[in-house]
């Protein structure tokens, strides 16, 4: 057996693995076959691996010092499949995102600056730069704080994030498209990218209320089989070709809000809802928002006087500050997380496998 240094971190609402770069293979199809490995990937529980048994929990982030000037590390997102034995590392995932600043600073590849050290993160999947703000009392990364999150139990140290130039991520318009509104399936949908490409449905149309745990969604077999149809549509109509190897689009109920927010979403990821909601997709639904046409525009209620959205989803809310620096063509977006290192240590995978990643590395 091989032994692979890595940190299991709570990000966000996620759960995955954080790697050192130099410490997986440089090559990507070597790399992804490591990683599946040892996720445990190919089975509903990942039992021979350390992945959760769940798309939350399978995700890993591959953190590296950036030669980009004004940006301190780079991060790939890899999703790992639960059930299949195949990756994704088509979309960025903003709770993961949470784990990397952290990381950095234990790691050594960035310095603590005082009580609070900022530091701007490049996410690799799709181009975006992402300010982190993290909490370094005494040069010392503390991860014990009073915010808490919902989906989360407990309270944690804040992490700040603010994303920029999110629009047209992957296709580099945020309607791919051409148009706010369009018919896929006999159905109008709002197609977009920011952040995230998704396919935003309404719930009604679906025969939905929109605020349905994500169990009885995830339970109705109908349903998926027709957000399925719809997205593989929306992937074509937006240009990212055949998606059906790939978790984008994002397939995502919108309704009117039921307890005081801005938006009631329910967010697939695809095949299966997210228990909360994923960072990247907030900062698409207040991009979207902040646009005013499409579906969002007709369900959304308004901002406060501080930019501030909330979207419910099922574990809470999620909120998310939109403001529109001047000179800038879109809005930045800017939220609170939290994140916790679990453990630090060894991740084990066969020699063959090991065999294989070092000739890769070689």
């Amino acid at each position: 057996m091989r032994a692979i240094p890595c940190v299991l971190m709570r990000g966000g609402t996620s759960k995955g693995p954080v790697f050192l770069g130099r410490d997986l293979p440089s090559d990507p199809a070597q790399r992804d076959e490591l990683l599946l490995t040892l996720m445990g990937s190919g089975n509903e529980l990942e039992v021979d691996g350390i992945g959760g048994g769940y798309p939350q929990t399978s995700k890993v982030a591959i953190v590296t010092p950036s030669a980009e000037p004004g940006v301190d590390v780079d991060y790939l997102f890899v999703q790992v499949m639960v059930e299949q034995r195949r990756v994704d590392t088509s979309p960025n995932c903003g709770n993961m995102l949470s784990a990397v600043g952290p990381f950095a600073i234990e790691q050594g590849l960035v310095a603590a600056t005082g009580d609070v050290t900022r530091l701007t993160i490049r996410n690799l999947n799709t181009g975006s730069l992402i300010d982190a703000e993290i909490c370094t009392p005494g040069g010392q990364v503390t991860y014990v704080g009073d915010t808490r999150i919902d989906g989360v139990p407990g309270s944690a140290a804040p992490v700040l994030l603010e994303f920029r130039n999110v629009v047209g991520a992957k296709t580099g318009k945020l309607y791919p498209t051409g148009k706010p509104v369009e018919t896929i399936d006999g159905l109008e949908v709002s197609c977009i990218d920011a952040a995230m490409p998704m396919v935003l449905i309404r719930a009604a149309d679906l025969g939905k209320r929109g605020d349905e745990t994500p169990q009885a969604l995830d339970g109705d077999h109908e349903l998926l089989a027709r957000l399925e149809s719809i997205r593989l549509k929306a992937g074509a109509a937006m240009g990212l070709g055949d998606v059906r190897e790939r978790v984008i689009p994002k397939p995502v109920l919108i309704s009117a809000p039921t307890a005081g927010g801005t938006l009631c979403v329910r967010y697939f990821m695809p095949q299966r809802c997210h228990r909360a909601l994923a960072i990247t997709g907030a900062v698409g639904l207040a991009v979207a928002c902040a646009d005013g046409r499409g579906l969002v525009g007709e369900l959304a209620g308004a901002p406060d006087a501080d930019g501030l959205l909330e979207f419910e989803h099922p574990s809470g809310r999620l909120g998310v500050i939109s403001r529109w620096p001047t000179g800038q063509a879109w809005p930045s977006c800017s939220l609170i997380r939290t994140a916790r290192r679990l453990f630090s240590g060894s991740v084990y995978v066969p020699e063959r496998v090991s065999s294989e990643a070092d000739e890769a590395v070689g």
